[in-house]
């Protein structure tokens, strides 16, 4: 079947105009944070950060509607921002104080598909990699490993790191920065090859979403020290080493849980319905797509295929707020992972509010189930990827019943060491938390609130607090409505 028109493009505003409202108030307030006596050592360089974008929102809105009937999917540990921005982690490249030039490569990718005909696609678009660089020039653009297919031709051709948007930061000086950059609402117009990568559905010079960057620097002092093997907790001493032919249960003092939850369920709860956020605590982590829970204690039997793993941590969901109340104040604690042959279980403690009113506080409720017949031992460590959870009644009531049982959840992954040497993989490397820009007084140009920077639910500022005002009030100027889909 003929693939239909190109989506709509919406008009695209003077980029005299835009460039004023970005550029003058970053150029001034960069100046003011970065004065001398901040300068870093020579050579300093990008070790973790993030990039949020939502590539094109009417382009999705086209994607996932009834003309093209398609979808997307993450990889690479990708994560998604309030339903309708993605999210890529692990930042690292080069950074030259002296004359301000920045690369950072971002982890994580997106695949985008729709128009299905004969077993196939005729839209099939394919981005990771995503890379911002920075000249000393001013200049800067987003580049991307690109898959994509042809809508003339139907042909699927791949490209290395693509210039796929020109970024609008002329007259920004990113000289002499430490600690941590981040820059909000950054404009992007795609180009000749970023149009060719959406297979002439757009036209160069056509504006695509902005996207919000933050990277963490580190000092060549830093950067030459080396660096520990990842884990969650010193080895035991006296742990014994093991392996899959062991005939006795082995006890578990180390390893690590990992599990988004479920993705539509984090997109509610940031997006613009819940307008809400989480917290962690006790030692859980946020690893973009999935949080962490650790460490294991417990047992596991190899020749029963008994598993007795409990972790420590709390992840508590916030939002639906109403003057000083909450209509949604979920906490959830203590995963526990249990498993007899192939039947494994989740419990975990439940308390606070869920959306349809109901309060909870029970411990140890059997939330999902899995296959435990995936477990597999390798490298010295009890492991599965990617394991698919499946909610049980208990689960559904334990979130309000936003979602039956049977509902696939985020997949769960569990690593836990079996040896004194065996480690656990470390986490995507989110980079030191922004602190999110305050809402500019201003009306922005679309009438909505403009999109703060990337938040976190803990940590520090990394720029002085008047560089964030000053990046606040340049996003007045360049800010967008993110549409919300509806939750799933």
């Amino acid at each position: 079947m003929p693939v239909p028109g190109r989506p709509p493009v919406p008009p695209r505003r003077p980029a005299g105009r835009l460039r004023a409202a970005l550029v003058l108030p970053l150029a001034l307030l960069l100046a003011l944070a970065w004065l001398p006596g901040r300068a870093a050592a020579a050579d300093p360089a990008v070790s973790g950060g993030r990039l949020d974008w939502g590539v094109k929102q009417s382009f999705l809105t086209y994607l996932t509607g009834p003309v093209a009937n398609g979808k997307w999917a993450l990889t690479g540990g990708a994560a998604t921002v309030g339903g309708s921005v993605f999210r890529f982690h692990s930042a690292a490249g080069s950074y030259d104080p002296a004359t301000g030039a920045l690369s950072a490569a971002f982890q994580g990718g997106v695949r985008f598909t729709g128009h299905p005909e004969n077993g196939g696609n005729a839209l099939d678009l394919a981005l990771s990699r995503l890379t911002v660089k920075a000249g000393a020039d001013g200049s800067a653009a987003l580049y991307a490993d690109v898959s994509s297919k042809s809508r003339e031709s139907g042909k699927t051709s791949s490209t290395g790191q693509a210039r796929l948007a020109d970024l609008s930061l002329s007259g920004v000086s990113l000289k002499n920065a430490t600690g941590t950059i981040t820059l909000s609402n950054v404009p992007a117009t795609l180009t000749s090859a970023g149009a060719a990568a959406f297979g002439g559905f757009y036209t160069a010079g056509t504006a695509l979403d902005p996207l919000t960057f933050s990277v963490t620097l580190r000092s060549p002092a830093a950067a030459s020290t080396p660096t520990p093997t990842p884990t969650t907790e010193a080895t035991t001493p006296s742990a014994a080493p093991t392996t899959a032919a062991t005939t006795t249960a082995t006890a578990l003092d180390r390893g690590a849980f990992d599990w988004g939850v479920r993705r539509t369920f984090r997109d509610y709860v940031t997006g613009s319905v819940a307008q809400g956020g989480w917290q962690l605590g006790d030692g859980a982590a946020d690893g973009g797509a999935f949080f962490r829970w650790t460490p294991a204690r417990g047992s596991w039997d190899p020749a029963t295929g008994t598993l007795d793993a409990a972790f420590t941590g709390t992840v508590r969901f916030t939002g639906l707020r109403e003057g000083d109340a909450l209509g949604l104040d979920l906490t959830l604690a203590g995963p526990h992972l249990t498993a007899t042959g192939a039947e494994g279980r989740l419990t975990v403690d439940v308390s606070g509010r869920t959306p349809d009113g109901a309060t909870h506080a029970a411990t140890a409720i059997e939330i999902a189930t899995f296959d435990a017949s995936a477990l597999k031992t390798e490298n010295g460590l009890l492991t599965a990827t990617d394991l698919p959870l499946t909610l049980t009644a208990a689960g559904a009531d334990a979130f309000g019943h936003l979602y039956p049982a049977g509902t696939a959840m985020d997949p769960l992954t569990v690593n836990l060491p079996l040896t004194p040497a065996a480690t656990v993989p470390p986490l995507p490397d989110l980079g030191a938390a922004p602190t999110p820009a305050p809402t500019p007084s201003a009306t922005p140009l679309t009438g909505t609130p403009a999109a703060a920077a990337a938040t976190s639910s803990s940590g520090t500022a990394a720029l002085p607090a008047v560089l964030a005002v000053a990046l606040a009030a340049a996003a007045g100027g360049a800010a967008y409505a993110v549409r919300r889909r509806k939750r799933s």
